[in-house]
């Protein structure tokens, strides 16, 4: 396998400059692509605050963008999908959402966010559809397609799909629980990347509780938002990973991007370096990369990823060198 190189391109979507549907304000995370023939639409998580209790809210908008990746077409003027309902598993949140084609219609999986009282939250993996190519997304049902079990008994979430051959394979995440790492500190999660695979995108089957990444920070680390890409035959797996405590303000212990790679879709081969993506000083990434997005278009591999705070200021582009 050859040296491959990220090529940063810059900040490429800020949402302070830009009207955000249902009074959303900053923030615009996770992004990820749907390409069209004269454009490429990034769906994103942005936030309004919930009136009863001033928490947030995670609704999903999108950017439509020229095949350049720098001129904005249009930003959505309303959310693509409504949240869940009373008690249901999407009840505070969407965030992320991947999606992809599937014949003429266009699939949504959606990571849904509830809250809880002895912890912040829980989530799950639901499937919407879009019949008029991805404005909109109805839901085939208001519970999850993935969620906790028996041996993953907490935190599913961040689903990315794709289907190779007959079978849809899904990278997501799972949760091995909560933990208070220090006394008068609230309760922080630890999550790993696992794998599910089904027949028609609707039933899954989980390879249940297996961790098919390896940890580069011991058992603590969390390992966020998988992507995966076909590049020369191979397998790449682009994700985040962090440490599971004192991570929001601490740079040194907060999301950067990792990388690992396959043969065979089973066994992965942690490879963080090539190719190695990394904070830039004093720039609006200089203290947290974080829910990377991969995908080519026209021919070129690209890397979508969110900077400091969680993606407040928006979403960043690399190009793959090879």
């Amino acid at each position: 396998m050859g040296t491959m190189k990220w090529n940063k391109l810059g900040r490429i979507f800020d949402p302070s400059r830009h009207r955000l549907p249902n009074d959303c304000v900053q923030f615009a995370q996770s992004p990820q692509t749907l390409v069209f023939d004269d454009f490429v639409r990034v769906y994103f998580s942005t936030r309004a605050v919930d009136p009863g209790n001033g928490k947030y809210l995670s609704h999903v908008a999108f950017v439509d963008l020229r095949k350049n990746l720098r001129e904005i077409i249009r930003v959505s003027d309303q959310t693509v999908i409504p949240l869940g309902g009373l008690g249901c598993f999407d009840e505070h949140g969407i965030f992320p959402i991947n999606v992809m084609r599937h014949g003429d219609a266009v699939y949504a999986y959606t990571c849904g966010w509830n809250r809880r009282v002895s912890v912040s939250v829980d989530t799950a993996i639901g499937l919407a559809i879009s019949r008029d190519d991805g404005l909109t997304f109805q839901r085939i049902g208001d519970g999850p397609v993935l969620a906790a079990s028996l041996h993953e008994p907490c935190l599913v979430g961040d689903g990315f799909v794709r289907r190779i051959g007959d079978v849809f394979h899904m990278w997501y995440i799972f949760g091995t629980g909560w933990r208070r790492f220090a006394p008068a500190q609230a309760p922080d999660r630890t999550y790993k990347i696992g794998h599910a695979v089904s027949d028609d995108g609707i039933n899954w089957l989980k390879e249940e509780a297996r961790p098919i990444i390896a940890d580069r920070l011991g058992t603590d680390e969390s390992q966020a938002l998988p992507s995966v890409i076909e590049i020369d035959g191979r397998q790449h797996m682009f994700f985040c990973y962090r440490q599971s405590s004192d991570f929001r303000n601490n740079k040194e212990r907060g999301y950067r991007i990792g990388h690992a790679w396959s043969d065979d879709l089973s066994n992965w081969n942690r490879d963080d370096d090539n190719p190695l993506l990394d904070v830039t000083p004093g720039d609006w990434d200089s203290d947290m990369l974080c829910y990377p997005h991969v995908f080519e278009c026209d021919g070129r591999v690209y890397l979508l990823y969110n900077g400091n705070e969680f993606g407040r200021h928006g979403f960043g582009l690399a190009l793959l060198e090879r």
